[in-house]
């Protein structure tokens, strides 16, 4: 069975067209042209092709390790916050599924610089990067047809339930209508 994350997913996007490996800015005039409203989760910065300054933001890096064992850590997700492990959290993934097998797999996520090229997927929030971004959001605000969410849209450490009632919260703004 398909769980977790996935699951709600694909229910959301049934009957939704979904393009996958595709370059948003590549294709933008095309896919911009096929939409009312544009969903924009990407850099906001890179949105604007960085014409107020590049925000700063960090990026991960994951090690994978298949152990001979059954079970590591009795759960699919542990967070370290203690500065003696170099990695902020590891994740056994047969515990999200409930799985069974004799060995498991366990990924390991360290903190990274990010640049160029490099997934993103925290904000650097200091005075800074708050300032470049206030620039970005004025911009924003002015969109018709573009609405930004998620944290590199919205450039704001967020967990997950954050993220999803914000993206609830925006859904609802944008099918209630005044008579």
């Amino acid at each position: 069975p398909i769980g977790g994350y996935t699951k709600i997913v694909k229910k959301l996007l049934e009957g939704v067209q979904v393009c996958l490996k595709t370059d948003f800015f590549k294709h933008r005039e095309e896919l911009v042209k096929q939409a009312e409203k544009v969903v924009f989760t990407g850099m906001i910065d890179q949105y604007y092709d960085y014409c107020f300054g590049e925000l700063e933001y960090r990026s991960l890096r994951f090690e994978d390790e298949i152990l001979e064992m059954e079970n590591y850590q009795g759960n699919a997700v542990l967070n370290y916050t203690d500065y003696e492990i170099p990695y902020t959290r590891s994740i056994e993934h047969k515990h999200f599924e409930f799985g069974r097998q004799e060995k498991t797999v366990v990924t390991r996520e360290y903190p990274d610089t990010w640049v160029r090229g490099k997934e993103p997927y925290y904000p650097v929030n200091d005075p800074k990067n708050n300032e470049i971004f206030a620039e970005y959001q004025k911009k924003a605000l002015e969109e018709k047809n573009v609405l930004f969410g998620g944290r590199l849209g919205l450039y704001r450490y967020m967990d997950m339930d954050q993220v999803i009632e914000e993206a609830l919260a925006l859904a609802e703004s944008e099918t209630t209508y005044e008579n």
